[in-house]
């Protein structure tokens, strides 16, 4: 059980390093590159629209990255502080659904990491 905690912990902690990295790309550029430009000059309005829409969502989703990956390592954290506390043949239920929430949340930030643009 010790063994499956410690490689979701590492799991949790790559996850978390890359949804940081994501997080710490300028909001101007997409993955590939390309950047996006919310106020052009002489473009049509509905345009124009469309792209602050597009920019506040990529704006939103990043926010929720970094607000995700926080309560990982936080819960990552309380993790090990319940783990060190256990004996080494006892895990408490608390642990045990402490793991499957880091997961779960895990799960969401990579899928969202997937599926961003």
């Amino acid at each position: 059980m010790l063994n499956y905690v410690a490689v979701l912990m590492m799991a949790v902690v790559l996850i978390a390093a890359n949804a940081h990295s994501q997080i710490m790309r300028p909001a101007s550029t997409t993955p590939q590159g390309h950047s996006i430009s919310v106020a052009m000059t002489g473009s049509d309005p509905q345009q124009r629209a469309e792209r602050e829409q597009v920019a506040g969502r990529i704006a939103e989703r990043q926010t929720q990255l970094r607000l995700d990956t926080e309560k990982l390592v936080a819960l990552t954290t309380e993790l090990k502080q319940q783990v060190d506390k256990t004996g080494v043949n006892i895990l408490s239920m608390n642990v045990v659904k402490k793991a499957q929430e880091i997961q779960k949340l895990a799960k969401s930030v990579q899928d969202k990491m997937k599926n961003a643009y």
